[in-house]
């Protein structure tokens, strides 16, 4: 069913949300049957599900949700979670895991758990994720707020939104200047500072997301071309959630881990040299310095995690009392 789909918007779109809508309501309790606020778990961050009280919980595994898609990257647990979260016992919505394009989804199925969440009633996304820093100022281990995205994909007609428009959702031509919630980053900030945060070694910093299709890394050239073209972490997801999200009316705040630091010089010309003497073991050393690879992507996530649950917490908590 998942490969036939066409690339474009199905034109039952709606239906099929509003069908999945009905099932996830059904196996809610009284106490979660509205949930307002949304969390998508990136890869390694799974952990914030802890953030959630022990009860009243639902968990749902994506497998047995109607027209739900799969994901079958390590770290995406797979689940629809929901429970209290915070003093205020605020019901949420997460999803521990997300479909990616890369892994043969069409938009539609890569932003088909927004649509739902539009139609629980959520009407504020928290979406996260693990992400290479561009920024040569960024270390392993600091948190990005976004404030800005690079949709190459979208710019050359891969957009979450192509075909026919679903006017259930939202207009045909959606603005994304204000994409990134304004008073949200602002809580951010606060939230960080009230937690004593900013005064460890981790840094949280605003930045601009670049998506790209993925699955392979960046190359050292579509990493600095990226950095001149103003993007501070480059990832393979988020940026189609946000701008369904946005469509349909949902208030948003991002944040990317940085989980390595992408490889922006040129590297040795075969020529140099410098490396003229080196055994090939060498050779290959010199060239794999700062490779990417996605064990240290899942590392990264579990050593941030604790303070990811906190900040997260902690906005939500702020939220809750206005």
């Amino acid at each position: 069913m998942v490969e036939s789909m066409d690339t474009l918007a199905a034109p039952n779109a709606y239906a099929r949300a509003s069908e999945t809508a009905a099932y996830v309501r059904s196996k809610l309790p009284e106490a979660l049957q509205k949930p307002k606020v949304a969390i998508v778990c990136g890869s390694g961050l799974g952990g914030l599900v802890e953030t959630i009280e022990a009860e009243p919980k639902v968990e749902l595994a994506y497998s047995t949700i109607p027209n739900f898609p799969q994901s079958t990257v390590q770290g995406h647990a797979g689940n629809f979670v929901f429970g209290l979260i915070g003093p205020q016992k605020t019901p949420v919505a997460l999803l521990v895991g997300r479909a990616h394009f890369y892994e043969g989804h069409t938009m539609d199925l890569v932003t088909f758990a927004t649509r739902v969440c539009k139609l629980l009633g959520i009407e504020t996304m928290i979406v996260t994720n693990a992400a290479g820093g561009l920024n040569e100022n960024y270390e392993v281990g600091d948190i990005v707020c976004l404030n800005d995205h690079l949709n190459l994909a979208g710019l050359v007609g891969i957009h979450p939104l192509r075909g026919p428009n679903i006017d259930e959702f939202g207009v045909r031509f959606p603005p994304l200047s204000d994409a990134y919630d304004l008073d949200l980053r602002r809580r951010t900030h606060k939230a960080w500072k009230k937690l004593g945060l900013d005064q460890q070694k981790r840094r949280l910093h605003e930045g601009i997301y670049a998506f790209v299709g993925g699955p392979s890394y960046e190359t050292r050239a579509e990493c600095r071309m990226l950095r001149i073209l103003g993007a501070d972490v480059v990832g393979m997801s988020t940026v189609p959630e946000i701008i369904v999200a946005r469509h349909a009316a949902i208030r948003v705040l991002a944040f990317s881990l940085v989980t390595n630091k992408a490889v922006l010089d040129a590297g040795s010309r075969g020529n140099d040299d410098t490396i003229q003497a080196m055994s090939k073991t060498e050779l290959d050393e010199h060239l794999n310095k700062g490779k990417a690879n996605h064990q240290e992507v899942l590392e990264a996530g579990r050593e941030a995690a604790k303070d990811m649950q906190g900040l997260v917490k902690q906005i939500l908590s702020d939220l809750h009392e206005d």
